[in-house]
Parts: structure tokens; C-alpha cells; sequence
């Protein structure tokens, strides 16, 4: 009897010694959750999916148009600060046309202070698990020859990642038709594209949609950046767009929520968590582009 309980002992032992020698160890990730479109003492939604943030990990980022309808200090302290501001020490913001409502962005500037200028200026470079998360103001000058574009270019070349995630308010694609478009929208992808970025986040339009990957011309390429907007924050949301873009992949306007990107190493996954009370969802992974070596796309 105690020749066979010995003998139990030993084969557990080895199954265990098995099992935690092939046992594989946790891969290291980072949580990057929010949206664009976001507070207005007026507004109902912010309340909502700030809830959600209360209950989820990792780093909060905006897409612009902070707080309505002007961008003031005072709307900030008020409308947003209650809400979203709960998150703001963890928080990466974007500017977007609401915040120059206000002359210079000077409400979005005081309010979050060196969050919103890391390094003295309003696009800046992040990292988080990994990742490169650029943050760019698409309502200033983007063009490759811009001090915006050359930033930008110089950044990718000094900073090489697996992967890479740029965040700005307006959209290049979008289902929803769009009569203040910036003109330098392609310019900025084009030098993503060609530096083999993998995602771009904007708001600005109130609904949420995810594209397949593209090339900056609009074209599905399989080594091509996947663009979401999430203009879900909390402002009114957008109707249902007449005609859907040829390569969206899931839009949806029915509520308010926040795009959740759990990023690795290597791959991504994602995730569109409506308010409470909302159904539609999203979710799904990708891995990310091989970066090809940085060409001059001047050339």
C-alpha cells in the first residue's frame, strides 16, 4: 500500500515537472480603451461610457472634440472634468475641432497641461507595450514638408517598433459624408503607410466603424493600416450613412461606447464595448505589419 502511494507521488511529480516545463509564460500586453466625441454639460453619454473606463485597465486616449461646444477652460472644469476627467492621469488627448473653438486650443492646452505637450509640442510619441502610439493634430498643417510632417517623419525613422498606432480626429475614409475634411489627411498616411504603421484611430464622426486594411489611396491591401473611428464618446450620435464605404467592415450608430485594443508584441485584438443598455459590438485581431525600411516618400 505504501509502495503504491510512493509510486503515485513520483508520476504526479513528473506530470507537474511536465506540465510547468512546457508550460508557456503569459504574453505581454497593454490596454489602450476610449474614444472621440466625448463631454458637454448638455450631453448625456460622457456619464456612460466614463463607467465604462471606471471599470477598465490600461491607458485612456481621446480622438478630439473633448468637451462641447467650445473647448473652454470652463467647459473642461465642468463638463468634462466630472466624467472623463476621472481618467485624466492616465489619459493620452487628441485636439479636435470643437477644442479650437476656442483660439489656440487654449482650454484643451490648460486644462491638460504637459499630458496634451509631452515634449513641448501638440502631436507626440507614446509607448505602451511595445507599441509606438503617435498622437497628430489634424487640424493643423500635415504636409510632408509641414514642421507636423517632418516631426512625424523623423519620429518613425528614430523609433522602430513591430508595431505602430497613430491616433488624430479626422477620418480620410469614412461612410459618412464629410464637408470639412482636411486636406493633409492623406499626406500623414502616406508617411505611416510607407514607415508600415498598423492603426489609425479617429473620431470626429459621431458612430463607430472599422475598415479593412488599406492603402492610402483607399484600396484593400493586405499590408495596409486599419482605420477605426469612434466618435462615440458621448456626443449626439450620427444616422445611419446613406451609402457605406466599399471596404467598411462593420459601422454601427444604435450607441455609445469605447474601442478597447489589447496590444502584444506582434498582433492586436479589438473590441467595441457599447454603454450599458447597447448591443452592438465589435471584436476581433490582426497581427501586425512587417515594417518595410523607411523610404523617402518625396522620391
Amino acid at each position: 500500500m505504501m509502495r503504491r502511494r510512493a509510486i503515485a507521488l513520483i508520476l504526479l511529480a513528473v506530470l507537474i515537472g511536465v506540465s510547468t516545463a512546457d508550460a508557456q509564460p503569459p504574453e505581454e500586453s497593454a490596454v489602450l480603451v476610449g474614444a472621440g466625441d466625448i463631454a458637454g454639460c448638455s450631453l448625456s453619454g460622457d456619464e456612460a461610457t466614463a463607467a465604462l473606463l471606471d471599470d477598465l485597465p490600461g491607458t485612456v486616449f481621446t480622438a478630439g472634440d473633448n468637451v462641447y461646444p467650445s473647448g473652454t477652460l470652463d467647459e473642461f472644469r465642468h463638463c468634462y472634468d466630472p466624467t472623463w476627467g476621472r481618467h485624466k492621469n492616465r489619459t493620452l488627448p487628441a485636439l479636435g475641432n470643437h477644442d479650437y473653438a476656442t483660439k489656440g486650443a487654449a482650454g484643451y492646452f490648460a486644462y491638460f497641461g504637459r499630458r496634451a505637450t509631452p515634449f513641448g509640442l501638440r502631436y507626440y510619441l507614446a509607448k505602451r507595450g511595445g507599441w509606438n502610439i503617435i498622437v497628430l493634430d489634424s487640424n493643423i498643417d500635415g504636409r510632408i514638408e509641414s514642421a507636423q510632417g517632418k516631426w512625424l517623419r523623423q519620429t518613425l525613422a528614430e523609433n522602430p517598433a513591430a508595431c505602430t498606432l497613430a491616433i488624430w480626429h479626422h477620418p480620410l475614409f469614412a461612410s459618412h459624408a464629410q464637408t470639412d475634411q482636411p486636406r493633409d489627411l492623406r499626406a500623414l498616411w502616406e508617411m505611416l503607410y510607407t514607415a508600415g504603421a498598423d492603426v489609425i484611430i479617429n473620431g470626429h464622426v459621431h458612430a463607430y466603424e472599422r475598415f479593412a486594411p488599406l492603402n492610402p489611396d483607399g484600396q484593400p491591401d493586405p499590408n495596409g493600416i486599419r482605420q477605426f473611428i469612434v466618435g462615440t464618446g458621448g456626443a449626439s450620435l450620427a444616422k445611419a450613412p446613406r451609402r457605406t464605404h466599399p471596404y467598411s467592415e462593420v459601422w454601427g450608430v444604435s450607441t455609445w461606447g469605447v474601442l478597447k485594443l489589447t496590444l502584444y508584441p506582434t498582433r492586436y485584438e479589438w473590441a467595441f464595448i457599447p454603454v450599458a443598455g447597447g448591443t452592438f459590438t465589435d471584436s476581433g485581431s490582426a497581427a501586425c505589419r512587417l515594417p518595410p525600411v523607411l523610404a523617402d516618400p518625396t522620391r
